[in-house]
């Protein structure tokens, strides 16, 4: 089943258009990952397809249906979590209130939105630790932590992640991209947007790179991680050793600009 559908999409900043018909899709159960330099357009798609910027042209549909018009907290509504780059926690509130603040939109009971905030802390027991504690107060990593935690609590279909590993500490990273491949084994459907590209390509089941707003690669998280641009633009090639070959025909194998 096809969870997010983007095709044609159009949109930016005023008279600036950052997204040159950039089409994608998201299937169940998926993690696809955006990788590209900075300013390629990344966060600006994430942004659209949340609805926190209306396209100028395209078609954004979650589950079938179009959302090309909808704002952002009915879009929020219909099952969809955007944690965005610099995490938006709620720094003067504790851990737990911004925990049960992700699941304002529920419409069930108090105690099952307890089960799944228990559920949290038991993903991230250093929040459990720190319950009472001001969001301010913690540190980057952990401040990442509430923010996807907050953002499960609401029980998304499809999870959005900016630059989930930006600027932490090497010991959260890992936490990090553990918690996606934790995720990923759940079922979970995620959008995700991350700088570190090997890191990213490698627990994604398909991958696509942006450059200057536009989508000019796809394919598996494998053949991108052993293609030669990708090792070459992005991860460095003296560092990438191939260990398989990409499928014959992949769509790795071309770029259009």
């Amino acid at each position: 089943m096809t969870m997010l559908s983007v095709e044609g999409l159009r949109a930016g900043y005023g008279k600036i258009e950052v997204l040159h018909d950039v089409s994608l899709a998201v299937e169940q159960g998926q993690i696809v990952t955006l990788i590209g330099a900075n300013g390629a357009g990344k966060t600006t798609l994430l942004k659209t397809v949340s609805g926190l910027i209306r396209p100028s042209a395209g078609t954004i549909a979650f589950e079938g249906n179009s959302i090309v018009r909808r704002p952002a907290h009915k879009i929020m509504r219909l099952g969809m979590s955007h944690v965005p780059e610099g995490r938006a926690i709620l720094k003067r509130m504790t851990v737990l209130d911004n925990l049960r603040m992700g699941a304002y939109a529920r419409r069930d009971r108090d105690r099952e939105i307890e089960v799944d905030i228990g559920a949290a802390f038991a993903r991230f027991p250093v929040l459990a630790e720190r319950r009472a504690q001001m969001a301010a107060t913690l540190s980057g990593g952990e401040q990442q932590m509430l923010a996807i935690a907050r953002a499960l609590v609401a029980r998304p279909r499809l999870l959005l992640l900016d630059e989930p590993s930006l600027g932490l500490a090497p010991k959260f990273v890992t936490r990090i991209f553990e918690t996606l491949r934790e995720l990923k084994r759940e079922g979970k459907t995620i959008l995700l947007v991350e700088q570190n590209a090997r890191k990213a390509l490698q627990i994604a089941d398909k991958a696509y790179v942006m450059e200057r707003g536009r989508i000019v690669l796809s394919g598996s998280g494998e053949s991108l991680l052993n293609d030669d641009t990708v090792q070459r633009t992005y991860l460095g090639r003296h560092a990438a050793t191939k260990t398989t070959a990409p499928p014959a025909g992949d769509a790795s194998a071309a770029i259009s600009r």
